[in-house]
């Protein structure tokens, strides 16, 4: 009798919290609804007498909002009672094997990945398709992996939120261009000179917030980097305003340019002339001083000073008790970050030739937080892999043409990649709220060396 009432109560709750996960999706599809009807449901287009004229998306919109449903349906049918399950359980202080492993081989296996990537571009993809996955990704990703390093200093590390990171890559940008048309310097000069710049202009930002925390000082670091940009649009007679910068000095190899001349690089080692050439050379230069960032940035962490930054992020009070001067630890901090992103500025113009204050906007600076945020605030790996999946799906969601065929010729999937990333952000803060890489290996340790978990700490850093 007691076996039969059991199960009549288990068949219950499954049937109540499936009611519950239905109409938890449908509230979800109707919110969903009138979030996007205005967004995408209707569309104007202007037609051949430039008057707008009012288009309606249905099946798109239909379709989104069935996703969404769906999602949310298998979130509270499979994922809540999982993660519910899980919550019920101890924690584990033992770590997985598997777990164990991937972390030992991870970062060997993906610095070997990196260094033979363009070998492989070119036996996959051909010497002529080989341009658009070295430039558009490989350097591309690897300029936001150093810049999201150099941030992860300010952020991760000394827990000081910087909103306007950007304005320090454009200092380093700047000052490469500016240096390189007027003086003729070569770019390995002007690289730690344009470093030094920007971490001069670092410390310039660490003095007026160094008595502010949290918002306010997000909303100081918002303001410095919108004054920078002002500045380069007004500062005509430097910067030249919005039309920036052009005929910008290339990086040369060792003093031989990737020219089609008798002088140049193809030329000189008898090869026959491709721009590919010039694409390995900065691919390369640039995975070098990604790679320096990350090593500076780890023995840092290691020495009294990146000891004092992790003290500041967890509590400023009892920093101050222990005797650390927080005046030198922020400016230390703001320094370190901004010079990096001076070296990746530096970078940026040399590798564009053409730069303009349009380049430095806030979206720059919140693309390369939220790289930091998502990848889990002081981890290397974590950040790495956020920057591949941030700015390497925006890049692929420009080959999504096949779409077309689907929503009709006039879609444009690089439209709704802010939306997409948006939707993943929160995906993300469900699943993982303290980032991809919520573990962290301890600065200094006794005895033995073991992985902080991110349940075990008050928040979340370890």
């Amino acid at each position: 009798m007691s076996k039969k009432s059991d199960m009549t109560t288990g068949a219950t709750e499954a049937r109540v919290d499936f009611v519950h996960a239905l109409k938890d999706a449908g509230l979800t599809a109707a919110l969903a609804f009138a979030l996007f009807l205005p967004l995408i449901g209707f569309l104007t287009v202007q037609d051949f007498s430039n008057n707008l004229v009012l288009v309606t998306r249905w099946p798109l919109l239909f379709l989104i909002v069935a996703v969404i449903a769906a999602g949310r349906l298998g979130y509270s049918l499979v994922l809540a009672p999982r993660r519910a399950a899980r919550a019920r359980k101890p924690s584990a202080t033992k770590t997985p094997a598997w777990r164990a492993f991937a972390g030992q081989w991870f970062t060997p296996f993906a610095i070997g990945f990196v260094i033979v990537y363009p070998p492989l571009v070119i036996m996959t993809a051909g010497w002529g398709g080989a341009v658009k996955w070295l430039d558009n990704f490989g350097i591309q990703i690897l300029i936001y992996i150093m810049l999201g390093w150099g941030l992860n200093i300010v952020v991760g590390l000394a827990g000081l939120l910087d909103l306007g990171y950007v304005a320090f890559y454009a200092v380093g940008a700047y000052s490469y261009a500016l240096f390189a048309k007027e003086f003729g310097l070569s770019f390995w000069i002007l690289l730690p000179i344009a470093g030094c710049l920007a971490s001069f202009w670092g410390v310039l930002l660490g003095f007026p917030v160094l008595r502010l925390r949290g918002d306010y000082l997000a909303i100081v670091t918002l303001a410095f980097g919108e004054i920078i940009r002002i500045v380069l649009v007004n500062f005509v007679d430097l910067t030249n305003g919005y039309a920036g910068i052009s005929s910008i000095p290339r990086p040369t190899f060792f003093g031989i340019p990737f020219t089609a001349n008798d002088d140049g690089f193809a030329a000189t080692f008898g090869l026959e002339f491709t721009p590919l050439y010039r694409t390995i050379f900065l691919y390369y230069v640039i995975l070098a001083l990604a790679l320096l960032t990350a090593f500076v940035t780890l023995r840092l962490r290691r020495l009294p000073v990146g000891r004092a930054w992790e003290a500041l992020r967890e509590d400023e009070i009892a920093c101050r008790s222990l005797g650390i001067n927080t005046t030198n630890t922020k400016l230390t901090a703001f320094a370190m970050g901004a010079m990096f992103a001076g070296f990746a500025g530096s970078f940026f113009a040399a590798r564009q030739g053409f730069i303009s204050p349009d380049s430095f906007t806030f979206m720059e600076s919140a693309s390369i937080v939220a790289i930091v945020v998502l990848g889990g605030m002081g981890s290397q790996i974590g950040v790495a892999i956020a920057a591949i999946a941030m700015i390497g799906g925006t890049e692929i969601m420009r080959d999504l043409d096949f779409l077309k065929h689907i929503f009709g010729p006039t879609f444009d999937p690089t439209q709704y990649r802010m939306l997409l990333f948006g939707f993943a952000m929160v995906l993300i803060m469900i699943w993982r709220p303290r980032g991809l890489v919520s573990t962290r290996d301890p600065s200094v340790f006794l005895k033995e060396r073991k992985s902080i978990s991110s349940d075990l700490v008050g928040e979340g850093h370890g």
